[in-house]
């Protein structure tokens, strides 16, 4: 039997230190720790797959909480079965003593178990859903406020219908003026047929 464990953040800059911690004092090895920085919406995750790869019947696997396992309600069940069923490997939830596989497989203790993990499941699917409307909402309101996201637009040079009229002319190539303007080819044309619209409107 192999003992392993499995850690995920949302993303990069968020720390994983206390699944680690909680990890380790279980005595999870370090080489059968599994980490990916990466959404709870599905399994489409390298390293979990990479880690189910390993699994043989009868491991067991270690996880902090449900909501690092995932943060789909159906796709939670799923793994589970597949994980305990499937598989065959024991699992144990840190955060939740009802949630270890090794521990009443009499028929009421699956019952509990099971009923436990369809509620934490659908918390944890829950609190993504809120997660994913807040940050929405915050998007909506610091657009009202006049933020604005992405890349900051090109700023068209002085010169710009200078170096258009030169290009017309002849006296400069195409790669010179767009690397004059620091441009992208799609960004200079663009500024070009809003410089034209400019100028009909005021014929």
């Amino acid at each position: 039997m192999s003992v392993y464990g499995y850690v995920r953040v949302s993303s990069c800059d968020q720390n994983e230190d206390r699944q680690m911690i909680a990890l380790k004092s279980v005595l999870v090895p370090v080489k059968n720790i599994f980490m990916d920085k990466q959404s709870g919406k599905d399994f489409n995750r390298e390293n979990y797959r990479k880690l189910c790869s390993k699994l043989k019947c009868k491991d067991l696997l270690y996880i902090k909480s449900i909501d690092r396992l995932g943060r789909n309600y159906e796709e939670i069940q799923n793994q589970w079965r597949i994980l305990t069923k499937e598989i065959g490997i024991d699992i144990c939830v840190i955060d939740m003593a009802l949630l270890d596989t090794r521990n009443g497989k009499d028929l009421m203790g699956t019952f509990i178990a099971d009923i436990v993990l369809q509620i934490l499941s659908f918390v944890a699917q829950s609190e993504r859903e809120s997660i994913k409307k807040r940050q929405e909402e915050g998007i909506a309101a610091a657009r009202a406020r006049g933020v604005k996201f992405g890349r900051p637009e090109k700023v068209i040079p002085d010169d710009f219908l200078n170096l258009l009229n030169e290009r017309e002319q002849k006296k400069v190539s195409m790669d010179e003026i767009i690397k004059k303007c620091d441009m992208s080819e799609a960004t200079f044309y663009r500024r070009v047929r809003e410089q034209r619209i400019i100028k009909s409107s005021f014929k």
